[in-house]
């Protein structure tokens, strides 16, 4: 396969918008999700934001997302995070696996990752290419179309000596786990099936057990 073509400097964009995210604590949320009661500190859990080329090797980027219980419902839920729900990469990860993957074929993605240095198997791009997500803005850098996200990224870190803290990267993210996709058209048609098989048995009339059998 040919290599593609990309500006090393876009390269520099890249991996120094990912790496400034290494170690990034999120640690703030204001209410329960599901009830809206009082939230008190659980516990603080790893997750992998990238897979990157770090000393000629992939590495993973890390950040810690702290974990609250409601003092009202018990439920368990995470700080405001830089992770769409049910993705197992950062937000900017995926806005770049999309981006991609809306103008070449998901192999073709695969390559042009890891030519820049970031790793994602052809499975993940595709459910990412093909799932429920918002908009993605974005902008043309060295004649390719790149996530807003990104380069929101890489002006923080450009512009605080490449250190940057939670809350300026979950804002340069756009809040991404704020985001709840819409239902799919066949939670409706279960809902619809389910409401007509009521109102069936309904109008069935109710007999005591002794009568039906005689």
């Amino acid at each position: 396969m040919k290599q593609p073509r990309i500006h090393p400097l876009l390269v520099d964009i890249i991996q120094s918008s990912l790496l400034a995210c290494d170690g990034l604590v999120f640690d703030r949320r204001e209410a329960c999700p599901v009830c809206g009661g009082e939230l008190a500190g659980y516990d603080t859990k790893k997750r992998q934001f990238a897979v990157i080329l770090k000393d000629n090797e992939p590495g993973p980027v890390h950040v810690l997302v702290k974990r609250f219980s409601c003092r009202q419902c018990r439920a368990v839920c995470y700080a405001d995070e830089p992770f769409y729900p049910d993705t197992r990469l950062g937000s900017p990860v995926v806005d770049l696996c999309r981006t991609l993957a809306g103008i070449m074929p998901f192999h073709r993605t695969t390559a042009f990752l890891a030519h820049m240095g970031i790793f994602v198997d052809r499975g993940t791009i595709r459910n990412y290419a093909l799932g429920t997500f918002p908009e993605i803005p974005t902008t043309d850098l060295f004649g390719i179309r790149f996530p807003l996200s990104l380069v929101s990224l890489s002006t923080l870190a450009a512009g605080e000596g490449g250190r940057i803290i939670g809350t300026e990267a979950l804002a340069a993210c756009g809040f991404p786990s704020a985001f709840r996709a819409p239902p799919g058209p066949g939670l409706f048609k279960k809902r619809n099936e389910g409401d007509k098989q009521k109102r069936k048995e309904e109008r069935q009339p109710k007999y005591p057990e002794d009568r039906r059998h005689e």
